[in-house]
């Protein structure tokens, strides 16, 4: 779009209204100020300023979104600097600022402003209020040498004033060093270096501090409002070049998130990010820092912890567990494992191990350790009984929780049995996913060398044969609803807890919703071929795989298929346990939406973790101060694209989503790694397919599938498995060889390629693409 501007020559009669009035301005201000420098008629220097129809909307600023172009000079440069004003516009910033803002493209419009251009020594900005949330009786003044536009666009750090707004009085000053400023060019502007004896002074004395404040009252005064206001100073006086509300203004401050802060780690959101996909409510994130405190050993190792929370996002500290499995001689088998749960790293990828000593892990762990070991083989034993009556007991705490008729007796509930009961389901998913936890690295490994990958997957596929795996159940249980084996009360009690947001609670679950079940029924009557129809084929895939393994290897048989049903036992325990787990945080969310009501703070306390919220229960409402910061960093991070699947070093959530280049499967703090234009990942599923792309990001959007086409993705998780009939392939962004998709897609016979890291940014709807599971690659065949 910006090209058709470049290519296209304004009207005649346009050309000729912007020449005269250009004309006018300068016989205008030479007339009124005498001899200024500037040539009469249409040789004045002009800035030329855009002006959007978006902007300074009452909780956004489009500031700085569009292009000004300053020092323009004589007729032909100003059509061109118009020109190029309309057509910023289009610029990818300003275009992924609307996105982001929910702001629509059609209804935004640029109109042009030029104004004489005032020859600033210096510049800067002023908000009438603080408005990073300080006290509400002081202003703050930016100020810095040369043009504004060195501030405005944070090319500079500039001086900063705190004024007092009734006495006029300067209550702080810090004096930056201010390495550039924008001066006035022949052909437009640049940036110089500040000599050196201006770049450590201070841009404005304590008068011209007070004689702008005093301006800024009064700009405040005319508009009844906050003002955000752009200054000037030429020849010793102050001109206001604009002043706009403040929209960012606000008494609080959004709360930082983020654990990468002074580490040098390799974090990922693989395998965590399927299971909690969406930025975490605090409640949430306390809940979930509780659950892996309870089933991971050496939750911290050198003051760093497991995981983290990155921009409200889960993420896993690979270099922690990393340095344990170092310190205990496992890293060959961690870096197996590693691969199939969390993906293969990229290349030139590495994974940074802490400055720990084998010793002092030893020491900070094997305690711990000792400790867990015991309790798996303790709770191993009641762990089949224990998810008999899981069900039941969740259904019955339930009850009593939305039947609490005070605080009081609320927090009683919490102490005695809700509490207890989550630390329970903790320790069970500990013991079913330590129980044969290693078997399937060992065998797929062997399996690889003996027939080869696509095999290898056939053979351990088919979890489901003597009951079936959690993942697949909503799928399976709606035929079965369909065909009428079941009603829709069982399917209900059996499902409605799983779904695409399971684990953040300030969501409903699926069953919450009255109509969910008929928007799946309706979706399913257009599916060619059912699931059982397609795990019918798989199944006899895999029987001819094990003929094939049997042929080429008689005598090692009985043991594969021993260690592969021991396996397939595991896996189908594990998720049992899991689905458990997603159980007692919709009793978790009963909790907190309960505590909500009879405290009367309703969904704030959604914004509080779990001490503050007991603490609200029992009379104290203090924390709830904090919930205005939390609302608004959550917001915030909300905004966000999902950030990359990969993150070494620090990292911050803004910068990275302000950045053009930005990569979506890899940030390093430490080397430039330019995006990739070819999609490829983990091979996850084998076979070939080619057909029309069709990208999504949530699992509602999933409902626009049409039957046939290729899911692309970011990640899935239970929640999307009803989807999976009505696809012929998927690609995702995050996963591995463990990850939903993957089993899923193998259990179906359905080609997938999962941990992509760009394929939603690459991939468009519509168009036709080849999916190659097998190797794990994604190829463009057509556009849409």
């Amino acid at each position: 779009m910006r090209a058709f501007f470049e290519e296209t020559e304004l009207p005649g009669s346009l050309r000729e209204a912007i020449v005269t009035a250009y004309a006018r301005l300068g016989e205008g201000q030479n007339e009124g100020e005498g001899d200024d420098g500037d040539g009469g008629g249409g040789d004045m220097t002009v800035a030329v300023r855009s002006s959007a129809t978006a902007e300074d909307l009452p909780d956004l600023s489009f500031a700085g979104q569009q292009d000004t172009y300053l020092n323009i000079r004589g007729e032909d440069a100003l059509l061109s600097a118009v020109r190029d004003c309309w057509a910023s516009l289009w610029t990818d910033r300003a275009i992924t600022y609307r996105d982001r803002a929910g702001i629509a493209h059609q209804d935004v419009a640029l109109a042009v402003v030029v104004q004489k251009l005032a020859a600033a020594d210096a510049a800067g900005v002023m908000f009438t209020i603080d408005p990073l949330g300080g006290p509400a009786d002081r202003m703050v003044l930016n100020a810095a040498w040369g043009l504004g536009e060195a501030v405005v666009s944070g090319l500079v750090t500039p001086d900063t004033m705190y004024v007092d707004r009734g006495t006029l009085e300067i209550t702080d000053r810090l004096t930056a060093s201010k390495e550039v400023m924008t001066v006035p060019t022949d052909d437009g502007t640049r940036e110089v270096a500040v000599p050196a004896d201006r770049r450590d002074a201070p841009v404005l004395s304590d008068f011209e501090a007070v004689e702008l404040a005093r301006l800024g009252n009064r700009i405040e005064e005319l508009y009844a409002e906050p003002r955000d206001v752009e200054w000037a100073r030429e020849k010793g006086r102050f001109l206001i070049l604009q002043a706009r509300p403040i929209t960012a203004a606000a008494s609080t401050r959004p709360e930082v998130w983020n654990d990468s802060t002074g580490t040098d780690s390799l974090w990922t959101s693989a395998n965590l990010g399927e299971a909690v996909p969406d930025v975490m409510t605090p409640a949430t994130w306390s809940f979930v820092r509780q659950f892996m405190s309870e089933v991971m050993v050496g939750a911290t190792l050198e003051g760093r912890p497991m995981y983290g929370n990155i921009g409200g996002r889960f993420y896993m500290n690979l270099s922690v567990t990393a340095t344990l499995a170092a310190a205990f001689g496992q890293g060959r088998k961690f870096a197996q494992a590693n691969e199939l749960v969390f993906g293969r790293l990229p290349e030139g990828v590495e994974i940074p191990l802490l400055p720990a000593s084998k010793l002092r892990v030893w020491r900070d762990t094997l305690g711990e350790a000792a400790r867990v070991v015991s309790r798996i083989r303790a709770n191993g034993k009641i762990l089949s009984t224990f998810l008999e009556e899981a069900p039941a007991r969740c259904e019955d705490l339930r009850a009593r929780v939305g039947g609490a008729p005070d605080a009081k007796k609320l927090r009683e509930l919490w102490d005695t049995e809700v509490g207890e009961y989550f630390r329970l389901c903790c320790h069970m998913l500990q013991a079913a996913t330590r129980k044969d936890g290693d078997t399937l690295v060992k065998v797929r490994g062997t399996l690889h060398e003996l027939v080869g990958e696509q095999d290898a997957d056939l053979m351990t596929t088919g979890l489901g044969d003597e009951g079936q795996l959690a993942s697949m159940g909503p799928l399976l249980g709606l035929e079965r609803l369909a065909r009428g084996e079941i009603d829709r009360d069982t399917y209900t009690r059996t499902y409605g807890h799983r779904g695409p947001h399971e684990f953040e609670i300030s969501l409903a679950r699926p069953a919450e919703d009255p109509q969910w079940i008929d928007r799946q029924l309706a979706a399913l009557s257009s599916v060619q071929e059912d699931a059982d129809a397609r795990l019918q084929r798989q199944s006899e895939a895999r029987a001819a795989a094990w003929e094939r393994f049997a042929a080429r290897h008689p005598n090692r048989v009985t043991a594969i298929r021993r260690t592969v049903d021991q396996w397939a036992a595991s896996a189908r325990l594990r998720e049992a346990a899991r689905t458990e787990v997603a159980r007692v945080f919709w009793l978790l969310r009963d909790v907190v939406r309960r505590a909500g009501e009879v405290t009367g703070h309703g969904e704030d306390l959604f914004f509080l973790d779990t001490e503050e919220i007991l603490v609200v229960l029992a009379g104290d409402e203090r924390p709830l101060a904090a919930v205005p910061a939390r609302r608004a960093a959550h917001e915030l991070y909300r905004a966000l694209p999902t950030y990359p699947t990969l993150i070494r070093g620090e990292f911050d959530p803004q910068t990275w989503a302000a950045d053009p280049n930005r990569r979506a499967d890899l940030y390093d703090a430490h080397a430039t790694r330019p995006p990739s234009d070819t999609v490829s990942g983990s091979p996850a599923s084998g076979g070939v397919v080619e057909g029309i792309a069709r990208v999504v990001a949530t699992v509602e959007e999933g409902e626009t599938l049409r039957p046939g086409e290729i899911l692309v993705t970011t990640v899935t998780n239970i929640g999307w498995t009803p989807l999976f009939t009505r696809i012929s392939a998927i690609v995702t962004d995050v996963g591995a060889n463990l990850s939903h998709a993957s089993i899923v897609a193998r259990e179906l016979g359905i080609p997938a390629v999962v941990g992509c890291g760009n394929a939603t940014t690459r991939i468009r709807t519509g168009q036709r693409i080849r999916v190659d599971g097998g190797h794990g690659t994604v190829e463009v065949l057509a556009e849409a």
